[in-house]
Order: structure tokens, then sequence, then C-alpha cells
């Protein structure tokens, strides 16, 4: 049984006092969440706070949002695997659509990257989907599976066992826009099968998370979805009743 999951990614947000109160907002409310696990992702410069905040706990993992596939070195502005680990963080974003779009992060950094969490003890939250053009073009599953592909040759269907992947139609992202559940839960059961013609048992076990403007209104008919195992949310997780509202869901 795949125990759900809620991340919350709060992107470039926040101010340390905004922060503060959002944890302790959630920290509040994770009462009435007793089987989803819940994990926060705030920007780089929050993570020692939050890391304060939740000392001790052991009920919210947090992680970071991008990592740079380097363990040290002359990389002016990015942050290293081992870095995130020396702070607490157990997860890491990885192919956000965001990186891949902005900053022009392939299908191989993104790999790189994959491999450069697990090294350093991470679980990445490997990010894949396709655009408004690609879908009308009737090309969601090519796409998806040249994601999935790049990865797979990189590190087999093995480096999926400590693994999460969330799929994000990047036409839904931050414009409103949701996937119906049943045109999100077509592409999480292709992605469950193209990885279960590999090994059944790694598919079977593998959370498969949706993203794309996920609120508390929408999120029980998504997560009710046999491959939907919940989100990574974006704009809902900056505040704590909505994000709360969505975690309740995902139970």
């Amino acid at each position: 049984m795949r125990r759900p999951m809620v991340a919350g990614n709060w992107k470039m947000n926040g101010s340390r006092a905004e922060s503060a109160a959002l944890v302790d907002g959630i920290v509040q409310g994770m009462g009435s969440v007793t089987k989803a696990e819940v994990v926060l992702c705030p920007p780089y410069i929050l993570i020692p706070l939050v890391a304060e905040k939740l000392a001790g706990r052991h009920d919210i993992p947090w992680g970071g949002q991008n990592l740079d596939t380097h363990v040290s070195g002359a990389y002016t502005g990015e942050v290293s695997g081992p870095m995130l680990k020396d702070f607490g963080c157990t997860y890491v974003i990885i192919g956000h659509s965001e990186r891949r779009t902005y900053y022009h992060e392939d299908d191989g950094l993104v790999a790189e990257k994959f491999g450069a969490a697990h090294a350093a003890g991470l679980t990445p939250i490997l990010c894949i989907g396709e655009t408004l053009e690609e879908r009308e073009a009737g090309q969601t599953e090519a796409v998806v599976a040249r994601q999935l592909d790049a990865v797979l040759a990189a590190h087999g269907i093995d480096g999926f066992k400590n693994a999460v992947l969330a799929y994000e139609p990047v036409w839904a992202i931050g414009t409103g826009k949701t996937a119906t559940p049943e045109q999100a839960q077509e592409v999480h059961r292709f992605i469950r099968g193209k990885l279960a013609a590999k090994d059944g048992k790694v598919a079977d076990n593998l959370r498969i998370l949706y993203g794309g403007s996920v609120k508390g209104s929408n999120a029980k008919e998504l997560f009710g979805q046999a491959d939907i195992d919940g989100g990574l949310i974006g704009g809902a997780s900056l505040k704590a009743e909505e994000f709360l509202t969505i975690c309740r869901a995902a139970e």
C-alpha cells in the first residue's frame, strides 16, 4: 500500500516571519493528518528556519527545491546535495518545469541531478510533464516517456526504488487550469505502466504525485484516482489552512 504524500513547493516566496507563521500553522493542524506524509520544500535560505521550527518532530520532513550535480567547488550560487543533507533535508525536487523552462535544464542534466540526490542520501522528487502545445499535438505520452527514459538510461529501474515522481502538466502550473481527474489519471497510469514493464514491484511501490493548480476544492477528486498518490503543491502551500485541507484530502 503506497502511503499518500503531499509536498509543498514554496518556490521563491516567503520572508522569515511569513515562513515561521506558515510552519506554525501547519504544525498546529497536523493532528487532523494521520496517514499522509507531509513534506515542506522552502527556498534554500529558509531551510535553516524550517529545520529549527521542526526540530524534534518526525512527522514533517523537509527538502530542497533543486541541487547542483557537484558535491563542492567553484560553482557560485549553487547548492549541493551534501549541503542540503547537512541541514536535515530528506527530499529534493528535481527537474521542476520552471527549472526546465527558465534555466534550460535538459533531460540529461535532470538525470544527473537525480543521481546526485541519491549520492547525497536524499530522495529525489522527479518532475515530468508536457506543455500545452505538446498536449494539443497529442505528444503527452511521448514527452513523458522521453523524460523518464533519460533517468532510466542513467540509473535503471532500481533508481526508482527510492524516489518519488510528480506529474505536472506545464499548462496547469500557476495558471488556475487543472487537468481533470480523468486526464491526470490517464497519464499517471501510463507512467506506472511504463515502469511496470521494467519491474512491477518498483512501479507498484512508487508514489506518483500530481502537480498543477491543486486546491482544497479539487484535491479530493484528484487524489481519489487509482494511480494518483498525492500532490506537489505550489501556491496553495503558502496558506496553512488551504495546504492542510489538501493534506486531509490525501488521507
